[in-house]
């Protein structure tokens, strides 16, 4: 594995909020000088490759790996595509939790569906559904996010006041669920070795 396939591979991990030199240093167990000059390479072989669509972009101390410039009328295209219109389960996952939890950063979603969420975010800002709210106090500044008033007019909501109940529906799931055969097999099991 060289470092050139472990920098790309934590870059498109991380997603739109980007990661800090100290940080890739550490990761990838280098110093900072030499991190920084892989970047550089990375970044350059990016831009002399006509098969590949992706650059590194430093934003301070900060790196995200974005596309190129050259590729914006094609990504607005696709976002304003009727096609690209409908969410996956993935962004709808995403676009309840936020609604439910907001402000919330794109951290604090991946920990609670448990999987990476940056390409839900980005899908979602990009259709206008949620939006920056501020940035979270401390290290990094993760970018707090929340619903947009486009939400609220695409969902016929006057206030987030006005969302399904969480417990109401848990409640609603249970009910209709069916019963657990392994749950009824143990029971049998157990009566049966008494």
């Amino acid at each position: 594995m060289s470092k050139y396939s472990e920098l790309e591979a934590i870059l498109f991990v991380v997603g739109d909020e980007g990661i800090g030199l100290e940080e890739l240093s550490y990761l990838v167990k280098s110093n900072t000088a030499s991190v920084y000059q892989h970047l550089q390479e990375l970044n350059q072989q990016y831009e002399e490759n006509e098969h590949t669509a992706l650059h590194i972009l430093e934003v301070g101390n900060h790196f995200i790996l974005t596309t190129k410039k050259k590729f914006a009328p094609l990504l607005k295209k696709y976002a304003e595509s009727p096609m690209g219109s409908s969410l996956s389960q993935a962004a709808l996952e995403t676009l309840s939790i936020i609604a439910y939890k907001q402000p919330i950063t794109r951290m604090e979603v991946e920990e609670i569906r448990g999987v990476q969420s940056s390409g839900s975010v980005q899908k979602l800002v990009a259709k206008r559904l949620i939006e920056e709210k501020g940035r979270v106090d401390g290290p990094g500044r993760a970018i707090l996010y929340g619903t947009t008033e486009y939400f609220m007019d695409y969902f016929g909501l006057k206030s987030l006041a006005e969302l399904p109940d969480i417990q109401s529906m848990e409640d609603e799931l249970e009910e209709d669920a069916p019963f657990d055969l392994f749950y009824d097999r143990y029971k049998q099991a157990e009566t049966e070795g008494e």
